[in-house]
């Protein structure tokens, strides 16, 4: 089979159902009459309980359950929350502090779980809360990313988490002393809050012996595998499904204390029980993003290249570790050092901190636009200071021959760096710069070009499960084990499907988010999910057209050999049967060979794919005011194959935006006792249509080697670009009135005291 898709620029077919409000989503389908749940989180930074007097909530109209970690005690269920566990560079291993599901002699940060109340409505449920006492003596909150302060773990008395390390630490301290030059600079990455669409929710079921719980997450194996650990259940009596579900960014993904609860109180009422959180206790609650401060070093040699990469990057942990499946800094840092560049010296030091900010620490958009963020601000700032070009300096440093090793372990397959960036240039008219700036500056506005070329990994598990189910009505069923959180996967695999067999798309329907209908998936995140479950489903389409080539031979009184398919009809030399694969199975179902109508299969893909890109931003700086705009961008993207075009290009888009969302307007605040001051749409500022230009999108193929369909992930590119190009516009923009230092978010108040300092120092 050569054809491995039409790249057909093909519009989504769940948007009909979306737009006209047929979405199935958690909150929408929870079983009629489920009791509602709500948490009682903690309103202090810190702080050892003194009393929890729930009593009269127990007791208060239509209240008919309160739930603490007493009562999960008593019933001795695990009440620990995984975590991940990152090494020292010593060997030793970091901290590794307990996280139960509600708060346990002591609260760690505001919005920690502490009760859960379960009533008729979610009215008497938020009534009964109001009548639980709760005294405490409240600790002093450590918010710093740094050693010391009150400790939040014993486990980790200065509140270090861990002190991470890689590379080649002696070589590149030899190549830094000995470099013609080297640049420095601190790199800021302010904290954002994901805020998806839909915020979390779910609600959960049991019937005595089995537990059914619907969430609206990534993926549903995780967590099916930690309901049965901590009920100590067999997983064959754990279902998870996973309806529509409206974002996810990284932050679904991981399993969340609301979760365990209300299937405890689901099991110990024996009725239904639903959860779903507001905006501002998603704000409290869920996994945030970024929060880093970096000292990076780049040292060239006489011919501006590049001979070693130094950074030390401290980490804003939350209140505890990591529960994503894979630590988030050992993801984030391990690509610092990766990179499009030659880089033969390079060492990574990073140290995580707790801290009474939200529970744990994630990222927003997944991806690794942190790690190119300090890289590509690294990039900029030593062409400035060593007056090259800034394309031009990419060019010298690009890596040129493949396959490549990187100094982390990457394998390179394959990679044309400079072939994109001279048509990301073509494309950004780099060479009307000059008179577009000149404009700006007769009209008193300062313009800046940014550059970012980035390389991502695309990550997660190798593996993926499908099966593909021929119904009595003529159709086809096609069960994925990742999870569409609003990219089109509906469409996707079901084109996919259809361009392999010849089964018409409309008569596909694909099914996903159900741990009983598929035995294993590895979920969405890490840009995953079309090149793995496309790899999986063309292992099944293969054995499909054996086994239906087989018996079709029998048919037609043929040899097995002289059967073609030709991805619409089976053919023999000498019959005039030419039927569809549709037409197969029913011959097949009409024969009783049932082994024939379900196929499934599982395999893996052989290597990584590393989808990479440049990003041209221009930005006008009034100022006066010091709001800035983002004027022009364009972004020519290597992404191997592409299925559908379209739905490449959209979320390309929709990756820039968030990516200007942090650029721009988005920061996350607490005062000093750990109060969050950014809990509203209020208080914190989301990209809205004003913030965002014309995005340019064109793509510049160099098919993948890791995959049979030569595909490289693409749902995260754009932020991973994004925040560096604007970042390094701004820069630029600013560099000619003195500044030297410009950090995200780029607010109209924050660019406006750089400019006045800036005057200040002048004067």
């Amino acid at each position: 089979m050569e054809k491995f898709g039409k790249a057909q620029a093909m519009r989504r077919s769940e948007d009909v159902r979306f737009l006209t409000g047929h979405g199935r989503y958690v909150d929408d389908i929870a079983p009629e009459g489920a009791l509602q749940g709500i948490m009682f989180r903690s309103p202090v930074a810190h702080a050892v309980i003194d009393a929890l007097d729930v009593e009269a909530a127990r007791q208060a109209p239509g209240v008919h359950l309160v739930v603490t970690v007493e009562d999960l005690l008593a019933a001795e269920v695990d009440i620990t929350m995984t975590g991940v566990v990152m090494e020292n560079r010593d060997g030793s291993k970091g901290a590794a502090p307990t996280r139960p599901w509600l708060a346990h002699k002591r609260v760690r940060h505001v919005g920690e779980p502490v009760a859960l109340i379960v009533a008729d409505s979610l009215q008497a449920a938020q009534d009964a809360a109001e009548l639980i006492e709760f005294d405490y003596t409240e600790l002093p909150a450590h918010l710093d990313i740094c050693a010391g302060g009150e400790a939040l773990h014993p486990e980790a008395p200065d509140n270090r988490a861990f002190d991470f390390g890689m590379g080649r630490e002696a070589e590149t301290a030899a190549a830094i002393d000995s470099a013609a030059k080297v640049v420095r600079l601190e790199v800021g990455d302010n904290r954002v809050i994901v805020n998806a669409m839909e915020p979390r929710g779910a609600y959960a079921e049991w019937d005595g012996s089995r537990l059914h719980v619907a969430f609206n997450g990534q993926g549903v194996w995780g967590l099916k595998g930690d309901m049965a650990r901590v009920f100590g259940l067999d997983e064959a009596n754990v279902r998870v499904t996973n309806p529509d579900v409206g974002g996810g960014f990284g932050m679904k993904a991981a399993p969340y204390p609301e979760y365990f609860a209300i299937a405890f109180a689901a099991m110990k009422l024996g009725q239904p029980v639903r959860w779903m959180s507001d905006r501002t206790e998603a704000m409290l609650s869920d996994h945030a993003g970024r929060d880093l401060v970096t000292m990076a070093e780049l040292a060239f040699d006489a011919e501006n290249r590049i001979t070693a990469y130094r950074v030390h990057t401290l980490c804003n942990l939350g209140a505890y570790n990591s529960n994503f499946g894979q630590a988030i800094q050992s993801i984030l840092f391990a690509k610092v050092l990766t990179g499009t560049y030659d880089i033969q010296n390079a060492w990574m030091r990073c140290e995580g901190f707790y801290t009474n900010t939200t529970q744990v620490d994630a990222y927003r958009g997944a991806g690794r636009p942190e790690a190119i963020y300090v890289l590509e601000r690294m990039m900029d700032r030593a062409a400035r200071e060593l007056g090259v070009d800034p394309q031009e300096l990419r060019r010298i440093n690009f890596i040129k021959e493949f396959p490549y090793k990187t100094v982390t372990g990457e394998n390179y397959d394959v990679g044309d760096f400079s072939r994109v960036l001279a048509h990301a240039e073509a494309d950004a008219d780099i060479a009307g710069f000059a008179a577009r700036r000149a404009a700006s500056e007769a009209q008193g506005k300062l313009r800046g070009l940014g550059l970012c070329y980035y390389i991502e990994s695309i990550l997660g598990d190798p593996s993926e499960d499908v099966r593909v189910e021929f119904t009595p009505e003529g159709g086809a069923l096609i069960y994925v084990g990742t999870q569409s959180n609003g990219q089109g996967h509906e469409t996707v695999y079901a084109k996919f499907l259809s361009d392999q067999t010849g089964i018409p798309f409309e008569a596909i329907e694909v099914v996903q988010g159900d741990s009983d209908l598929i035995a294993r998936g590895g979920g969405t995140g890490g840009s995953r999910s079309v090149t793995t479950q496309a790899t999986v489903t063309l292992t099944a389409v293969r054995d499909m057209v054996a086994g239906f080539t087989e018996f079709l031979a029998g048919e037609m009184g043929v040899d097995p050999d002289e059967v073609r398919f030709d991805d619409e009809r089976f053919r023999a030399e000498g019959s005039n049967l030419t039927p569809t694969m549709l037409e197969v199975a029913a011959l097949a179902r009409e024969k009783g060979r049932e082994d024939l109508l379900t196929w499934s299969a599982r395999t893996a893909i052989d290597a990584r794919s590393y989808p990479n890109g440049a990003h041209f931003c221009e930005v006008e700086v009034d100022p006066d005011t010091g709001v800035t705009q983002v004027v022009k961008y364009t972004v020519v993207d290597d992404f191997g194959n592409l299925i559908n075009p379209m739905l490449a290009e959209g979320q390309v888009h929709g990756g820039v935006v968030q990516g200007l969302g942090q650029a721009l307007t988005e920061r996350v605040v607490y005062d000093e006792d750990g109060q969050l001051l950014t809990a509203t749409f209020m208080d914190y500022a989301m990209p809205r249509a004003k913030d965002s230009p014309w995005i340019a999108f064109d793509v510049e193929p160099v098919p993948s080697t890791g995959n049979p369909m030569g595909m490289k992930g693409c749902g995260e590119a754009g932020t991973v670009g994004s925040m560096a190009a604007v970042a390094n516009a701004v820069q630029d923009a600013l560099w000619d009135r003195g500044i030297r230092q410009a950090d995200m978010p780029f607010t109209p108040h924050r660019v406006w005291e750089m400019l006045q300092g800036s005057r200040m120092a002048a004067e």
